[in-house]
């Protein structure tokens, strides 16, 4: 009996031996070694969708950004491609967002909110026109514009959270330097969020 156990112990490590051998032989090979562990990778809007990593995307303390809550306090955290939203009653909320396309458009620190629109127009600036002359020169509020269903304006000129139609853009990096929301989340917050809000993008 003991001998039979053996034998089958054998033949289970042995298998496995010879099913690893392959990813081995490919990590140790220099030309494969990019293959398998690539140095650059494609911008993540330009991939298939993959499921998240929901262990980034966790509740915060909004005494770890802020000093005090004020009318309230608003969170960008690019790298994990969250929104947070603390209240002045206590009210917190978590949203999934979109976050610029690139480093040299991402702005980070501190600003607020000036200004609030439903049903916002959009005016592509000069230097989004220059990356892609397609662009109009104008577009009114409904299901083409970018700014989807609501905007809230920051300090900095041209820098938003903002709605968005394409579902598809949320999670990604596909903006050109603001912080976009799904239209309900966006619909939520901007009745939420008061002039004057504290803004971090971190």
């Amino acid at each position: 009996m003991s001998k039979i156990r053996m034998s089958r112990r054998s033949m289970l490590i042995g298998t496995g031996a010879v099913l690893a051998t392959p990813a081995l032989v490919r990590a140790q090979t220099p030309e494969l070694w990019n293959e398998a562990f690539p140095q650059t990778e494609p911008a993540i809007r330009d991939r298939p969708p993959a499921r998240r990593n929901t262990s980034s995307f966790r509740s915060q303390r909004w005494q770890d950004y802020f000093d005090r809550i004020g009318t309230g306090a608003i969170l960008c955290d690019i790298t994990s491609r969250a929104v947070h939203y603390w209240g002045p009653d206590g009210t917190y909320r978590l949203y999934p967002s979109s976050v610029p396309m690139t480093d040299e458009l991402t702005r980070r620190g501190r600003s607020s909110i000036v200004r609030k629109r439903p049903d916002p127009t959009w005016t592509p600036t000069a230097n989004m026109r220059k990356r892609d002359p397609s662009l109009p020169a104008f577009m009114p509020a409904g299901p083409g514009n970018p700014l989807g269903t609501h905007a809230m304006y920051l300090s900095w000129p041209a820098y938003l959270i903002h709605g968005t139609h394409d579902t598809r853009k949320i999670g990604r990096q596909s903006s050109s330097g603001c912080i976009g929301l799904y239209n309900p989340h966006i619909e939520e917050l901007y009745g939420l969020t008061a002039i004057g809000t504290q803004v971090l993008l971190l």
